[in-house]
């Protein structure tokens, strides 16, 4: 398997075309079916973000999908449901204390961890158990 950096062309369709990833467009984090309003109760009351409509093809299949500047986070249901306990997706906050008085006073316990240079974070799972982290530059 030949590795292309992020910035070579590729012959797409007998066209040379520049492949360029730009950023993440979400993530999807799975949850157990008919759990769509504790999942707005999470996402949007205590995490601030919006919880907007997802397309009307995919409405039948459940979950949430909820957005906030520059992040975007699906949640999809799985009939067999187990949370990610180490897979988590990373979240980069601004007001990280603040956040962690609102996640306790929602009743969310959060877990700290070694800080790495440049950034303070934390951990806390979500109504499914879902792992996230939470992170702020300093």
């Amino acid at each position: 398997m030949r590795l292309l950096r992020s910035d070579q062309r590729v012959l797409v369709g007998g066209v040379h075309r520049l492949v360029v990833i730009r950023g993440f467009h979400h993530i999807q984090l799975a949850m157990p079916p008919g759990q769509e309003d504790e999942a707005e109760s999470f996402y949007a009351e205590v995490l601030g973000l919006r919880r907007v409509p997802k397309p009307a093809e995919l409405e039948a299949r459940g979950g949430a999908w909820f957005r906030g500047p520059g992040v975007e986070v699906h949640l999809g249901v799985e009939e067999d449901f187990r949370p990610a306990r180490k897979a988590h997706l990373a979240l980069l906050v601004e007001g990280l204390d603040e956040l962690r008085d609102r996640l306790r006073g929602a009743g969310v316990k959060t877990v700290d961890d070694t800080q790495l240079e440049g950034h303070r974070r934390f951990y806390a799972s979500d109504p499914f158990g879902n792992r996230l982290e939470f992170v702020e530059r300093h």
